[in-house]
């Protein structure tokens, strides 16, 4: 009886963790940020902590960047008629938004391993460059100013 409680009790966490893993991997967890957060001081190194932003060695990320624009904003970039090369050589389009997004990009200034990362904050506006599904976008190539 007992081992079967322990069995049930690691199955739960196990099917937690995959299911927390499969949020945090989305663009709208990742890069959306809508309304912007009310976060006075080191808005950054808050967020980044919060949504375990980072690269997958567990290193800080260079630059990440945060859109302050409505989900269904973003999703619209998809059908925009701007589509460019994506940066990565891939056989894929991306799709630039047609209108700029107010964003803050996170630039890193101290630190190399996760969580210990401090960031510069940038408030900025700019059009993104998206990857995109059947769904929607998938990934954030780059923004331009």
């Amino acid at each position: 009886m007992i081992l079967m409680v322990i069995v049930f009790l690691l199955l739960l966490f196990w099917e937690h963790e995959v299911n927390g893993d499969a949020v945090a991997v989305t663009l709208e967890h990742l890069h959306v940020d809508y309304p912007q957060s009310d976060v006075p001081v080191r808005y950054c190194n808050h967020m980044i902590i919060q949504r375990v932003i980072k690269e997958p060695n567990s290193s800080c990320k260079k630059e990440h960047v945060f859109i302050h624009e409505r989900p269904r904003y973003i999703n619209s970039v998809c059908g925009s008629l701007k589509t460019v090369a994506c940066q990565n050589r891939s056989a894929l389009l991306c799709f630039q938004s047609e209108t700029k997004f107010k964003m803050t990009v996170c630039k890193l200034t101290e630190g190399t391993r996760y969580p210990a990362c401090g960031y510069h904050v940038s408030p900025t506006e700019g059009f993104i460059v998206v990857t995109c599904d059947d769904i929607g976008p998938v990934n954030i190539q780059r923004y331009i100013e």
